[in-house]
């Protein structure tokens, strides 16, 4: 593992942070760029640390809102750019999985944040990231990880498919499965195609962004920043890992989950993970507090940091001065 610092402050306890990158190496050669933001001193020394998890298309820095609070309050941060993503290049391992992405977060946590209490804290496709690692490490959850934070996110069942379902479900399973395996056999030719379209400022792109990702009421600032981040990931990595979110299935493994606090927050209009996803999970977590924001879609992470940030701040609350 590589580092280097990037900034200290010197006023308040959020200007005082240190802000360091990280390369983390995985066994299969992707090399994960890391963020650690918070007080100075080894992990454990702040008392707890905050690892996120962001989303399918998305990076680490779609998070800032919530580690700017946690740093202000004293926490230790850290994010990453999932691989394929961001600053995060791909590796050898194929093809890529739900499960791959929880052992390159075990990665994450024993090179930054090998000592101390650690908050999870996941979207979406980080999540799923989270379930994975709770699936195949059990033995984390409890000890070293103290609670959980679940956002917009599914245990299963992304792409429903059997013939037991409408026939629109299943053409438009069908369809979203063709397209991406297209993209996954050609992706330069779907990279030079998106060349053509609006790009991530267009009206017409960002349309699409809002309707798809975010409530009626959405900040079009915040809109912008997520359709650039969806704009610049390559279609190798959102062709790519597709299939991973599709075959997604960690239903009745979830055990481990259940033996620490965990908060799941969903947007009343989310479109990808439906509330469904999240009552789902609350079914197998008795013990997890939803929370569903009724304005705000997929992105509810941006378009209310607080709705976040807040179950963040209570599951830290206990380790702090």
């Amino acid at each position: 593992m590589t580092a280097e610092t990037t900034g200290v402050g010197t006023a308040s306890r959020a200007d005082r942070a240190v802000r360091t990158v990280h390369t983390v190496r995985t066994g299969d050669g992707a090399e994960l760029r890391v963020s650690v933001a918070g007080p100075a001193g080894p992990a454990g020394a702040a008392g707890v640390t905050v690892v996120f998890a962001h989303g399918w298309t998305l990076h680490g820095d779609v998070w800032r809102p919530q580690v700017e609070a946690l740093v202000a309050a004293g926490v230790r941060t850290v994010t990453y750019d999932q691989r394929g993503h961001g600053g995060s290049n791909a590796g050898r391992a194929t093809p890529w999985t739900i499960d791959l992405l929880g052992a390159d977060l075990a990665d994450v946590l024993d090179a930054v944040a090998p000592a101390g209490p650690v908050v999870l804290c996941g979207h979406s496709m980080g999540g799923m990231t989270i379930m994975a690692l709770a699936a195949a490490r059990p033995e984390l959850f409890g000890s070293r990880i103290a609670g959980v934070v679940l956002v917009g996110t599914s245990a299963g069942g992304l792409v429903p498919s059997g013939r037991g379902l409408p026939a629109s479900v299943r053409l438009k399973s069908a369809a979203q499965t063709g397209f991406f395996a297209f993209g996954r056999r050609h992706p330069r030719l779907l990279a030079r195609g998106r060349t053509l379209l609006p790009g991530p400022n267009r009206p017409g792109h960002l349309r699409v962004v809002r309707r798809g990702l975010f409530g009626p009421g959405a900040d079009p600032t915040v809109v912008r920043e997520c359709a650039a981040m969806l704009f610049a990931t390559p279609m190798a990595t959102v062709c790519g890992f597709f299939p991973a979110l599709a075959g997604h299935d960690k239903t009745g493994s979830l055990t481990a989950l259940g033996s620490v606090p965990v908060h799941i927050v969903v947007g009343a209009h989310d479109r990808l993970t439906p509330l469904a996803h999240s009552n789902a999970l609350v079914a197998e977590l008795p013990g997890a507090v939803l929370h569903v924001e009724p304005t705000c879609g997929h992105m509810v992470l941006t378009e209310r940091p607080e709705s976040v940030g807040g179950p963040l701040h209570d599951l830290c609350a206990r380790f702090l001065p």
